[in-house]
C-alpha cells in the first residue's frame, strides 16, 4: 500500500483570540514558551515540504491570521505548488483580509459553528461574541465569493443540537459540513467526563448515513469517528443499496477512516510532525531532519501503516482497512496508540 502525503495542517503559531474548551494547541492570547516560527523558518519549511510532495496545505494555529506575514507565507505556498486553505475562528475577518485571501487564492476558508445559536456555541468557544464572529466572516466570505466549509465539534453538551447545527451550515450555504468527534487532547483532556457515549456515538453515525445518502448539495463528513466507513458499508448492504460518498477534490478523499500518519500529518509550532492534529506524539522534527526522512522512516509512521500490528477488536476486525480505529483515542485514552479504539462497540465476527 503506497501512503502518498496529501493533506497537511500546518500551526504556525499557538496564539488565539479565543480559549475553546477543547482545543487541541491549547492556543492561548499570549504565548511565552512556544514562539511562532520565524518567517525566514516558515519559507524553509515550505522548500522542504514541497521538494517532496505537493499536498493540500492547511494553514492553521491558534488563530493564523494573527501573524503579520500570513500571507506573505501563504503567498509563498502557493507559488511552491501548494494548495493552500486557511483554519480561523473568524472574528478577525474584514474586507480587507477576504480581498488578500483572493490575492494569494486560498482555496477554502474553515470556520467552527458547534451550535446553531449563541447560547449554544459561545459557551462551547468559551467566548460571549463568538457565534456573531462565524457569522459575520461567513457573510465576508459569501461577499466576496470565497469558498468556506464549517468544522463543527460535538461533546454531551451539544450533540443534541448536531441535526441543527448541519442544517444551519447547509442554510448559510457552506461547501462542506464536517462534524467532529471530539478526541481528549490538549484542553479537551478536560471534558473525559463530557465525551459522547458509546451508544449514542453509533446512533450518530448511523444519522449521518440516513442523512448523507439524501443530501445533494453540502458535502458532509464525519471526522475522527473511522468507524463510519464501517457503517457505511454495514447498512448499505443490509439495505441493498449502493452508497457512493463524494468529498471535496482537494480532500483526503472518502475510502478509509483513520488515516493519520497514513495520508495526512500535522506539523506544529515546535516543528514536531505528528501523525494527525489530535495525536500529541512527535514523529520527528523538521527542524532536525527533513519532511521526507521523517515521512518515509519514521518508526511511529512505520507503525501505524502496519495493521498487522494493531491490538484488541482492531486488531482482528474485518474492517480494518476501512476503519482503522481512531489512532488518537486509542492513545489519549489507553495511553497505546496501537489499541483498539475504545470507543468502538463493534464486535468483530471471528469474537463472536
Amino acid at each position: 500500500m503506497q501512503f502518498e502525503l496529501k493533506w497537511l495542517a500546518w500551526e504556525i503559531t499557538r496564539r488565539c483570540n479565543l480559549r475553546c474548551i477543547h482545543c487541541r494547541s491549547s492556543a492561548e492570547e499570549i504565548v511565552k514558551e512556544h514562539p511562532d516560527p520565524s518567517k525566514e523558518e516558515c519559507l524553509r519549511i515550505i522548500d522542504d515540504i514541497t521538494s517532496y510532495a505537493k499536498p493540500v496545505m492547511v494553514l492553521t494555529g491558534g488563530e493564523p491570521l494573527l501573524r503579520e506575514d500570513f500571507f506573505e507565507i501563504a503567498e509563498y505556498g502557493r507559488r511552491k505548488g501548494l494548495r493552500v486553505c486557511v483554519a480561523t475562528n473568524g472574528t478577525l475577518l474584514n474586507d480587507d483580509v477576504c480581498n488578500k485571501f483572493k490575492e494569494v487564492q486560498i482555496k477554502m476558508v474553515s470556520l467552527s459553528l458547534d451550535g446553531p445559536n449563541e447560547s449554544v456555541h459561545d459557551n462551547f468557544r468559551n467566548q460571549k461574541g463568538a457565534f456573531q464572529g462565524t457569522i459575520n466572516a461567513i457573510r465576508l466570505l459569501k461577499k466576496h465569493d470565497i469558498p468556506f466549509l464549517v468544522n463543527s465539534s460535538f461533546t454531551k453538551r451539544n450533540q443534541d443540537t448536531i441535526p441543527e447545527v448541519y442544517k444551519l451550515s447547509k442554510e448559510l450555504g457552506a461547501t462542506a459540513w464536517y462534524m467532529f468527534m471530539i478526541v481528549p487532547t490538549g484542553r479537551a483532556e478536560e471534558l473525559l467526563e463530557e465525551l459522547i457515549s458509546q451508544e449514542d456515538y453509533e446512533k450518530i453515525l448511523h444519522w449521518h448515513y440516513d442523512m448523507e445518502k439524501n443530501e445533494k448539495n453540502i458535502l458532509v463528513r464525519p471526522t475522527c469517528a473511522p468507524q463510519y466507513y464501517r457503517v457505511v458499508l454495514e447498512v448499505s448492504k443490509k439495505e441493498g443499496e449502493k452508497f457512493e460518498r463524494r468529498s471535496l477534490k482537494f480532500s483526503t478523499g472518502g475510502a478509509k477512516g483513520c488515516v493519520a500518519g497514513q495520508l495526512i500529518c500535522l506539523i506544529n509550532v515546535d516543528g514536531d510532525v505528528m501523525p494527525c492534529s489530535y495525536f500529541p506524539l512527535s514523529a520527528g522534527n523538521i527542524k532536525k531532519q527533513s519532511f521526507r526522512e521523517i515521512w518515509e522512516n519514521s518508526e511511529l509512521f512505520k507503525r501505524l501503516r502496519d495493521f498487522s500490528s494493531y491490538k484488541g477488536r482492531c486488531g482482528v476486525c474485518e474492517y480494518i482497512n476501512v476503519c482503522g480505529g481512531c489512532r488518537a483515542r486509542a492513545y489519549c485514552l489507553k495511553d497505546d496508540y496501537m489499541e483498539e479504539d475504545p470507543y468502538c462497540n463493534y464486535i468483530p465476527r471471528k469474537l463472536r
